[in-house]
């Protein structure tokens, strides 16, 4: 009699491959899917309502429901009518992207990551997310067409490290791209460039029929700027650098400025029916990444 699946026992020569294999993936893209299982078990997939053979749930037949949809084996077993429901099943197509400029090295302490490595990690984690729900991603800028798969989160690894070598000087906001209609678009960055670029940036993309999601990643000393006495600013976009005799006389504007260039983004976002949420990179990455799920949950398929 032969054992099921579950109760052989693994031969050594398999466990040193998996191991093996496992030791040649970026650590990055490891830390990636170790997020999104922990998302996804807070989530019960992207599964809604719509034309479909897969079934989803059945509920109680209510005012309005075509009597197409009643189920009458279910129904049968007690005194409530019930209706079948299928899943939908139309896959959408979803573009990533994350800014790779010089503003994104940027971290304050040691105990903490740089902003483009958080960005890469909730880009990787929000793919990972996406094709367990069945949809199909893509790495904006690269030309390539939206994919799915277990293999497509490897492939988006790999252009994110094709676009660094290539870009000499990294924008800080996407170029303009022709997209489908109603696609959808993630945008991760610092966004800390003139509000009129952003909106230029929004725009071309909106007025295609594109729907998105700025997600802000901030490193904590730049919404409190904790310093004090003679500190010396050094741009990290060839700005030039800059000296302050008194930093702690100078943060309250300075706050008062980050505060309305954010409601700025986030008033953009909204004029463009488009979402925008801040992280910051001293705060757990599965939060923002649940929230961004659900927001995408909501919208995609509208």
């Amino acid at each position: 009699m032969t054992a099921p699946p579950s109760q052989r026992p693994r031969s050594p020569e398999t466990h040193h491959k998996a191991e093996e294999l496992a030791a040649h993936l970026p650590p990055l893209m490891v830390a990636a899917e170790r997020v999104a299982a922990t998302v996804s078990q807070g989530v019960h997939g992207r599964r809604r309502v719509g034309q479909g053979e897969t079934f989803w749930q059945f509920r109680r037949y209510g005012f309005g429901d075509s009597t197409q949809l009643i189920d009458w084996r279910q129904s049968a077993k007690s005194q409530p009518v019930y209706v079948r429901e299928t899943e939908w099943e139309a896959a959408q197509s979803v573009w990533l992207w994350r800014d790779g400029s010089g503003s994104m090295d940027y971290r304050s302490t040691d105990g903490l990551v740089n902003k483009i490595e958080r960005a890469d990690l909730l880009l990787l984690a929000l793919a990972s997310l996406l094709i367990r729900g069945g949809e199909h991603v893509a790495l904006l800028g690269t030309g390539a067409t939206p994919s799915s798969g277990r293999g497509m989160l490897h492939r988006l690894w790999t252009m994110i490290e094709a676009q660094e070598r290539k870009a000499k000087t990294p924008s800080s906001l996407p170029a303009f791209e022709s997209l489908p209609r109603y696609g959808r678009v993630v945008l991760i960055g610092d966004f800390l460039s003139p509000l009129e670029e952003i909106r230029q940036s929004i725009a071309s993309f909106a007025n295609q029929g594109i729907r998105g999601h700025l997600v802000q990643v901030l490193d904590p000393a730049e919404y409190t700027l904790p310093f004090s006495g003679r500190v010396r600013f050094d741009g990290m976009e060839d700005e030039g650098d800059i000296l302050i005799g008194r930093v702690e006389a100078m943060r309250e504007q300075y706050l008062d400025r980050l505060t309305t260039h954010n409601q700025g983004i986030e008033a953009l976002a909204k004029s463009f029916g488009w979402s925008h949420a801040v992280h910051h990179t001293d705060r757990s990455p599965e939060a923002s990444l649940l929230a961004l799920y659900l927001v995408l949950s909501q919208t995609t398929g509208a």
